[in-house]
């Protein structure tokens, strides 16, 4: 089945989520949540702000002090660093460190004035998710990972927002480049129980959690955050299912990069899968769309939550809120 085709593609091990939250998938497949703070002591003010700000977002975030061995100190024990430094301190004091891709830290540099933050080590692994929680408290996020650079998600992207973790990190590398060539498509998912033979070239995405439901939306141009919770809520409220029960919110590529859509997700810690025109339409819900007859593309949120979903069956059809926001539910 189709689960999933985000726009925005690359080579990464964290899944942007457009939604929200740290949670980076790491080599052993597990969620990394665990963040260091490295600051000199003449930054310990500006460290805690950080701490303060996005401190609810991870499992965990410690703040330790520089000094020369730091990172020899903690290796290891953390998922990722957040080096409050120039990058060039970061670079020589963990370049004699780094062994493997898929093992080492992430590490994300920031300067003390938040103008900047810039993934050095893992981005896919975390960095660039920091940075951009960074982005939140007005740093500018410095990705040079090839999808994000491209503007695409890649599929340790489309792992987070699916709440899910990549197992054979190493057939990314092929993967991510089908990604930057808009070759890749949907993500399949396979019911079992059920035995796959893969070559290097598939990438394998294994659930943190049991299936639930998927919310599928759509949403006029500039819909607010609190309508998108609201409507999301009043869908909810009308199913025997809860928040807790939601595996990500489905929409269409082309509302991908709607605000208020994006800070929903955020606040309710909830990914964000893009789905392309093509997939859609091959998950056209029931209910008719103006849409499909003025420019092609199908109801988005009957069409997501079928889409995006295990059983690809309706809990609940399309209900509109306040002619802001459509939302369905797919289980």
């Amino acid at each position: 089945m189709s689960s999933g085709s985000t726009n925005t593609d690359d080579t990464d091990n964290s899944s942007t989520d457009s939604g929200g939250h740290c949670s980076t998938a790491d080599s052993d497949g597990e969620v990394a949540e665990e963040i260091a703070i490295i600051s000199f002591g003449r930054k310990m003010e500006t460290a805690e702000e950080i701490k303060d700000e996005i401190g609810d977002r991870y499992e965990t975030i410690d703040i330790i002090e520089y000094h020369g061995t730091v990172f020899d100190e903690y290796w290891g024990e953390y998922d990722c660093f957040i080096g409050l430094m120039a990058s060039g301190i970061a670079m020589r004091k963990t370049a004699h460190l780094l062994d493997d891709k898929w093992d080492d830290p992430a590490i994300c540099v920031v300067d003390e004035e938040l103008t900047w933050a810039i993934p050095i080590t893992g981005g896919h692994h975390g960095a660039n998710q920091v940075a951009q929680d960074l982005a939140t408290m007005g740093a500018i996020p410095a990705m040079t990972t090839a999808s994000e650079a491209a503007g695409k998600q890649g599929v340790e992207s489309r792992a987070k927002a699916m709440d899910t973790h990549v197992v054979n990190g190493d057939s990314t590398v092929k993967t991510n480049l089908a990604v930057l060539d808009d070759n890749l498509g949907p993500v399949e998912r396979l019911e079992g129980p059920k035995a796959v033979l893969v070559g290097d070239d598939v990438t394998v995405l294994k659930r943190n959690k049991r299936d639930g439901i998927v919310i599928g939306t759509g949403s006029v141009s500039g819909a607010s955050k609190d309508s998108f919770i609201a409507a999301w809520e009043e869908a909810l409220e009308q199913t025997e299912y809860d928040l807790s029960d939601v595996e990500f919110v489905g929409t269409a590529t082309r509302k991908e990069d709607e605000e208020g859509l994006l800070e929903a997700a955020q606040e309710l810690d909830l990914g964000v899968v893009a789905f392309d025109k093509e997939t859609l339409l091959e998950h056209e819900g029931p209910t008719p769309s103006k849409s499909k007859e003025l420019i092609g593309w199908p109801g988005v949120s009957e069409a997501s939550a079928i889409a995006g979903s295990a059983e690809q069956e309706l809990v609940l059809e399309k209900i509109g809120y306040e002619n802001e926001v459509t939302v369905a539910i797919g289980r």
